[in-house]
């Protein structure tokens, strides 16, 4: 948890879950594994549990955390809080019953906006008629690449009050991405000592895609060896729209 967080797009952090596999390409060189591992060995305790070294490492296995469900009630300032940026809150391994009582959280602080961002989008959409999705909860799914748009069409069955795409990190071009039912956009370049390269014009692409289809359009960094280090400005200025309406249709 961290009541301020350093991520251009929320305010604050909020992990009932920690942990999780590798499960395509933009998860090569995620930033949570590396993290995770640090975590372990300062002894934290949220992260003391290994993942299969096949496709997730040393504190990085999924773990289930009941003592953080009441952590958004204690926060009176109404902040957007980013749900498990250090998991997948969709992931095979957490309970139903569980995500019940994330929904459940959220829906009683009706103060935060919640943004919820997961990659198993197949069973997002099988278990979302099971879920209660209240006004402030946002729902997303990162797409790496034109490989993945799948996602989003999982994506546009949710009832979510907004439904959004993170394109981070962006490995190429979304080719035939439909914006149909979406409400926003992120884009990013990866970073880190492994960071593949992003294509400007992959970038132009989406958010002319998004201007044209009237979705908002955030433009996070272009990433490198550190996540600030090509900046964020795409062709002279920086790009932060949000969304501003929630709507079911």
């Amino acid at each position: 948890m961290a009541d301020h967080s350093t991520i251009e797009w929320t305010q604050a952090t909020w992990n009932p879950t920690t942990g999780c596999d590798r499960v395509s390409a933009g998860c090569d060189n995620c930033y949570a594994l590396t993290l995770a591992k640090r975590l372990k060995a300062m002894g934290a305790e949220k992260y003391q549990r290994d993942g299969d070294p096949r496709t997730s490492g040393p504190g990085f296995g999924l773990t289930v955390h009941p003592d953080a469900l009441d952590i958004p009630r204690c926060w009176r300032t109404p902040r957007l809080v980013f749900v498990d940026s250090m998991s997948d809150l969709f992931h095979a391994r957490v309970p139903q019953d569980f995500l019940r009582q994330v929904f459940a959280v959220m829906a009683d602080t009706p103060r935060h906006s919640y943004q919820i961002l997961a990659k198993r989008a197949h069973r997002l959409r099988r278990l979302a008629p099971e879920l209660n999705w209240p006004a402030n909860v946002w729902m997303g799914v990162s797409v790496e690449s034109a490989d993945h748009l799948d996602r989003v069409d999982q994506l546009r069955a949710v009832p979510a009050a907004v439904r959004f795409i993170s394109a981070e990190p962006l490995l190429g071009p979304l080719t035939g991405l439909n914006l149909t039912g979406i409400h926003w956009v992120i884009t990013g370049g990866e970073s880190g000592p492994r960071a593949r390269p992003c294509d400007p014009d992959w970038v132009r692409d989406i958010r002319d895609a998004c201007h044209a289809a009237g979705v908002a359009f955030f433009h996070k960094q272009w990433g490198g060896p550190t996540p600030k280090a090509g900046g964020r400005v795409l062709d002279g200025r920086t790009w932060d729209q949000m969304p501003t309406f929630a709507s079911g249709d």
